[in-house]
């Protein structure tokens, strides 16, 4: 008689189990890498972005296979953060396009092994004609590094994969690279957020770095009334203009305060025999033309208010413009839809 099978003495691994557990260990195993790089990353790293700062062209980044999507990705990541920049495929490099990699330019070659052989033309042409190579591998002796101007090793770590030859790691190393190198010359080149607006209009980043200025209105559009006007001139304008608020003026057309619809509700007795003077509030909450909507968006989401007078200068000063939530909202800034629910949970604090 057969041996009967053991007994399971604790409940079965599932799939899920498996596969949890094989995530997790993948993402030690590429973190472990990346500590050990950062760990690593010494004076090699400061003369490439020396040489990137000071190429008159463009960064050329360039790699077959996976270390060609890499190429890909940190070329569109360094052209995004102010550094120009262009992937070449190394194949199509030996077909013509070589012509794109010119003596101005800085090339960026990647290679796990260093010895990638469709990469031979790209490298004799940065040669040839004197153009500063940065390559980067995992081995300090490959072809690549040899030939390089700057030599980027990456640390000898295991691929993530079961049999240790998809490219995991080493393409995490590399992506992790091409990341610290565009961020170092962002930094060195004191690319700010108003740079950054200007190449990325598009989509919901572009929303968020919209400025102040692109989005409120002004002239006419303004509500303004004079301190000396009678109440039912400001309320007119009030209902005009729909910020339902109204700046008050001196008489240099300079802003001094502000009506809300609190500020109505507050001096019903006697509303309409006073003057714009009389009922407003000393002071507004204004903000500057050259700040990003997002700031503005959060400025209103403090004091839960709805719009906001624009100025560059400190009050008392003729204001730029306002900009209403509403502004923010049809542009896509983030948090607009919050801030108009907060808002309406607090009527008492609608205006600026």
């Amino acid at each position: 008689m057969a041996d009967a099978a053991p007994k399971q003495t604790g409940p079965e691994q599932t799939d899920a189990d498996r596969a949890i557990a094989t995530g997790r260990r993948v993402l030690e195993t590429e973190a472990l890498a990346l500590s050990l790089f950062a760990g690593q990353l010494g004076t090699a790293f400061a003369q490439a972005v020396d040489l990137m700062l000071s190429a008159k062209g463009r960064v050329i980044v360039s790699g077959m296979g996976k270390s060609g999507h890499v190429a890909r990705k940190i070329a569109a990541t360094m052209a995004s953060t102010g550094t120009p920049a262009q992937f070449v495929h190394p194949a199509e490099a030996s077909h013509g396009d070589l012509g794109m990699v010119t003596e101005d330019d800085v090339a960026l070659v990647l290679s796990n092994s260093g010895e990638t052989r469709e990469l031979a033309d790209i490298v004799a042409h940065t040669r040839r004609f004197g153009i500063p190579l940065v390559g980067v591998a995992s081995r300090s002796g490959s072809a690549l590094l040899k030939a390089a101007d700057v030599a980027l090793v990456l640390p000898q770590a295991p691929e993530a994969c079961s049999v240790g030859l998809a490219p995991t790691t080493s393409t995490t190393l590399t992506m992790a690279l091409g990341d610290a190198l565009a961020v170092a010359l962002m930094e060195r080149r004191a690319f700010t957020s108003e740079h950054f607006a200007e190449i990325h209009p598009g989509g919901k980043l572009g929303a968020q770095l919209v400025a102040v200025a692109d989005l409120m209105a002004t002239g006419d559009a303004i509500p303004l009334v004079a301190a000396d006007a009678p109440m039912p001139d400001a309320l007119l304008v009030m209902t005009q203009k729909g910020y339902g608020v109204a700046g008050v003026t001196d008489g240099q057309g300079r802003l001094i305060g502000v009506i809300t619809d609190g500020d109505l509700r507050r001096n019903m007795e006697g509303l309409l025999a006073r003057t714009a003077g009389d009922v407003a509030t000393g002071g507004a909450r204004i903000i500057a033309p050259d700040r990003l909507a997002g700031e503005a968006l959060g400025v209103m989401n403090l004091h839960k208010i709805t719009c906001l007078f624009v100025s560059a200068a400190p009050l008392p000063a003729r204001p730029d413009g306002i900009l209403h939530v509403h502004d923010c909202l049809r542009a896509g800034v983030d948090g607009a839809m919050a801030a108009i629910d907060d808002t309406l949970e607090d009527p008492d604090s609608r205006g600026p």
